[in-house]
């Protein structure tokens, strides 16, 4: 099993930019059927709370996806701003479509950044996700996540719960809590038994600089390959036989008590 962790240097608040901006980087890369390819948060818009103007208007972005992901066969996962119904605010939703113009699922970022402000326009998601990714005979369960979601423990081991064997996030995660971003994410592996896919954003909008550094993680926490600061993919070789065999091997696992969700 592959997948590809695209990191972007994203187009202010300009879903064609950014829609081009995802297709010239796969044009470059060796895609197969049945892989899975993971974009950065909001890879639309970047992180802005403008969502009257960023909001999924129409389903274009969606509607993108699908398309891509038909015209690729692969299972694709990326998070747009969508505003169900005629709600005041937005959701932060991951969406994962796949092959024959299929919506797998969605799931929406259960953590708002008050930081960042986000609660101001985005409302928080209420329930942890999993999907299965499917390449030939071979499967993994995953559970999705979205940016600052990184920084609860808890989501992931419920996904843990939920029987996630990968965890896969895509984010705007800035410069200034760039170490945060890499300590986490193999704590995440570490705690989990579990395969860590997350995809960071490079460049600057009008408010903060990033510097990428996605990262792939093996179940045991080590390094399976990281980018740098510059746009690129980074595309990683998946043996899920590895996270069956360590949970066997090392089953700590099993040892947690405190349930979540």
């Amino acid at each position: 099993m592959r997948a590809h962790l695209v990191q972007l240097d994203l187009v202010w608040e300009s879903p064609e930019a950014n829609y081009r901006l995802v297709e010239e980087a796969l044009d470059n890369a060796d895609i197969n059927t049945g892989d899975l390819v993971v974009l950065p948060e909001l890879f639309d818009s970047g992180f802005s709370l403008n969502t009257d103007v960023t909001a999924d208007s129409g389903d274009r972005t969606l509607k993108f996806l699908l398309n891509l992901a038909d015209d690729l066969g692969v299972t694709i996962q990326g998070s747009r701003t969508t505003r169900p119904c005629s709600c005041d605010k937005a959701k932060n939703n991951a969406t994962i479509v796949g092959p024959d113009h299929t919506l797998i699922c969605e799931y929406s970022k259960i953590h708002p950044f008050t930081f960042g402000r986000e609660p101001e326009r985005f409302d928080g998601g209420d329930a942890v996700t999993t999907y299965t990714w499917s390449a030939g005979d071979d499967a993994l369960t995953v559970c999705p996540a979205v940016c600052y979601d990184l920084r609860f423990p808890e989501l992931f081991r419920a996904g843990l719960n939920k029987g996630a064997q990968l965890f896969v996030l895509g984010a705007n995660w800035p410069e200034a809590r760039q170490a945060h971003w890499r300590a986490l994410a193999v704590a995440r592996a570490i705690e989990n038994q579990a395969f860590v896919l997350a995809v960071n954003r490079t460049g600057s909008d009008p408010h903060l600089t990033y510097i990428g550094g996605s990262i792939a993680l093996s179940p045991k926490g080590e390094v399976l390959g990281e980018l740098g600061e510059e746009p690129g993919i980074l595309t990683i070789e998946i043996d899920p036989e590895a996270v069956r065999n360590w949970r066997e091997t090392f089953p700590a696992w099993k040892d947690g008590k405190i349930k979540s969700f």
